[in-house]
């Protein structure tokens, strides 16, 4: 199996939650407060450097309004 983090999977998770995000009208800082984080914890998921687990995408979701299902129906 390969690496996950910088696998062309990995980015189109990340470049799909960064349109997501836009999409919502969130800065990066913005999106952390929602999250409970910091916006260094965004810029680093964003830029490859962390992998997203499920628990986290669906509350990405939750927040960014969207289907979580939309981003894996691309792969059926």
């Amino acid at each position: 199996m390969e690496k996950t983090l910088g696998s062309d999977r990995h980015k189109s998770l990340i470049r799909f939650l960064i349109a997501k995000r836009e999409a919502a009208g969130f800065t990066q800082s913005e999106f952390a407060m929602r999250i409970g984080e910091y916006q260094s914890f965004v810029a680093r998921l964003e830029s490859g450097q962390r992998r997203i687990d499920l628990v986290e995408f669906e509350t990405f979701a939750e927040i960014l309004d969207f289907d979580p299902r939309e981003y894996f129906v691309k792969f059926d």
